[in-house]
């Protein structure tokens, strides 16, 4: 009894394990659903969904919103969108909203925008309800050199046709930023564009910047100008104080090339008093040679000597102040005897 008991309880809990595999595989709830929601697809039809890995509810839900908007779709493109990947609540919806407001949408290009990896339902309200985008600061210069600064609003609306492939809003802010600038460049002072800055809108929609995006650009409008700063005036500046430190380089190098050369003339100076010392040196060797030769008598000597001294007395009265020169006695100092002679 035992064992038949225990047998028992195997066999509930094998027949339990079963049937609820039978109903994963087999959902019948999931099926009566699809019939009352008036669509036609088949318990084997889920039983394949469920085999291949496809979740049978998002082929159901997503099928039953689509046959009650009146979208023509089967559960095989289903199956083929969620395959590759994509998300079949996005594709529908944005079906649905395009077909409410009348927006020409098919579900090849809704499924393309869906695994591009952007969300086509965003597409489809974007072009229902146009978006604004807030620019950064731009920063032009006029011509009179005053910087102005400036802030838009960008507001844009879906283009399907290229909105696979498009660029994005990055490149819409980046191209309007472009015109802007040109546009404030393109003014003759910075006065124009504060009393008329509707013109820079109108430019810059003139260039038609939204060409190879996936936005269709509806206007530009202008939410803030403020003045930056003289532009022209600091170039200006910053020139005249290049040049001065220029001019000031040019200075200091002619006066250094002046102390050089002043510098040179006084080694050369040092060079010819040197010279003159040798020179002197030479005086009392060549006395004496011409006492020994006897070309100079002791009394002509003499009378040199007196010489001498007579000119430094006299430069000493007439306010010379200075030193005897070299070989000079002074006014009173006397004569001193000549060297003896080799012949004495």
């Amino acid at each position: 009894m035992v064992l038949t008991g225990f047998a028992l309880i195997i066999i509930v809990i094998i027949l339990i394990i079963a049937f609820l595999v039978f109903l994963y595989y087999f959902p019948f709830g999931l099926w009566i659903r699809a019939q009352a929601a008036g669509v036609p697809i088949g318990i084997f039809t889920l039983v394949r969904l469920r085999i291949i890995g496809i979740p049978p509810s998002v082929i159901v839900d997503s099928l039953i919103m689509a046959r009650k908007a009146g979208i023509a779709v089967n559960d095989s493109q289903l199956q083929a969108q969620y395959l590759s990947g994509g998300h079949l609540d996005r594709v529908v919806l944005s079906l649905i909203a395009a077909q409410r407001a009348q927006i020409p949408l098919e579900w090849t290009r809704a499924c393309a925008i869906d695994l591009a990896g952007r969300n086509p339902l965003d597409a489809v309200q974007t072009s229902v309800n146009p978006k604004v985008i807030e620019t950064p600061v731009f920063q032009g210069v006029a011509k009179d050199g005053i910087q102005l600064n400036v802030k838009a609003r960008i507001t844009v609306r879906s283009n399907m046709d290229r909105y696979v492939g498009g660029a994005s809003e990055p490149t819409v802010i980046a191209r309007v930023g472009e015109g802007v600038v040109a546009a404030i460049g393109g003014s003759e002072n910075y006065k124009e564009v504060l009393e008329n800055p509707d013109h820079i809108s109108k430019t810059v929609l003139a260039k038609g910047l939204d060409a190879g995006t996936a936005f269709e650009i509806v206007s530009i409008d202008i939410a803030d100008v403020d003045v930056g700063r003289n532009v022209g005036a600091d170039l200006q500046t910053a020139q005249a104080e290049a040049d001065r430190r220029v001019a000031q380089a040019k200075a200091a190098e002619r006066q250094y090339a002046a102390l050089a050369q002043e510098q040179e003339m006084k080694a050369q100076t040092q060079a010819m008093r040197a010279k003159v010392v040798e020179a002197e040196a030479l005086v009392p060797a060549a006395i004496a040679d011409a006492f020994r030769g006897g070309n100079l008598g002791v009394m002509d000597y003499y009378r040199m000597r007196n010489v001498l001294a007579d000119t430094d007395m006299r430069q000493s009265i007439s306010g010379g102040g200075g030193a005897p020169p070299s070989g000079g006695t002074g006014g009173a100092t006397p004569p001193t005897p000549p060297p003896p002679s080799s012949g004495s």
